[in-house]
């Protein structure tokens, strides 16, 4: 799978799925439903999930139901549906193990600046798909770029997915879409993570799912390449990020809205 396969496109291409792995019904209906949403409205379309969540706030928050069985869960996606895979990697001996299956390697927001694991991420040769961490400049970001350029791989992605402000919450600073893309890579918004609302006391991220709709009209409004949305058919059950994310039957009438924003923005 090659970038151009995703912006080579008249649409916004879409990466989703539920945060993390938690099973297999509910990982492989979404990958159904989703597909099927993305084939009606012509949109290029990227399952994601993580097989294992390494950054919670608590140390007894669902992490995953091991890797193994998580890859093979993917990997089954893949093969029935035909459909690329997005997974998250945490250090640099995950990054050829997510790659028997990922086709794009994805750096977590707060490990956008650890050489090693975009120079690892990079020599996989998949597409490596880094978050813009919370606590940086878009313009900062041609250097993690750049890492992965000079490790030999040109394959890469830059997602915005908002930046810290106060201890808990975070904005979205549009301009850093067209910031980004200025530097020569495709631009991912993170509606969902976006809308988190981290480090609340009770030590369960917060969010705000009812701005999903107006955040991703901006984002496409401005010239975002790609969305990233988290998705789940009951988010208020889901093991990990069920505050911010999409109800997965809400999903289809926000697409078809954003189609028409990006027709709208491309004429």
């Amino acid at each position: 799978m090659n970038l151009s396969d995703l912006t080579g496109h008249s649409n916004f291409f879409l990466i989703a799925g539920p945060c993390v792995v938690e099973n297999f019904e509910i990982t492989y209906e979404t990958a159904v439903t989703v597909k099927s949403v993305c084939e009606k409205l012509d949109i290029p379309f990227v399952f994601k999930s993580s097989y294992r969540k390494a950054n919670r706030s608590s140390i007894s928050s669902f992490t995953g139901i091991g890797d193994e069985a998580a890859l093979e869960i993917l990997a089954k996606i893949k093969k029935d549906l035909n459909v690329p895979i997005c997974t998250d990697i945490h250090a640099p001996e995950e990054a050829a193990f997510a790659a028997q299956v990922a086709d794009i390697v994805q750096i977590p927001a707060f490990l956008c600046r650890q050489t090693d694991l975009l120079v690892a991420a990079a020599k996989t040769g998949k597409i490596v798909n880094i978050k813009k961490g919370q606590f940086l400049s878009p313009e900062a970001m041609k250097f993690a770029a750049q890492k992965v350029v000079d490790a030999g791989n040109r394959n890469v992605m830059l997602t915005e997915r908002g930046t810290t402000f106060g201890y808990t919450d975070l904005v979205i600073d549009f301009r850093g879409i067209p910031t980004m893309r200025q530097l020569g890579y495709p631009v991912v918004l993170d509606v969902t993570h976006s809308l988190q609302q981290p480090n609340q006391t009770s030590g369960v991220t917060g969010g705000l799912p009812q701005m999903i709709e107006a955040m991703a009209k901006a984002g496409v409004a401005v010239g975002a390449d790609g969305l990233f949305m988290e998705t789940h058919p009951n988010p208020t059950v889901a093991k990990s990020d069920g505050a911010n994310m999409l109800r997965l039957d809400l999903l289809e009438s926000l697409l078809e809205k954003l189609v028409r924003v990006r027709e709208a923005v491309m004429v």
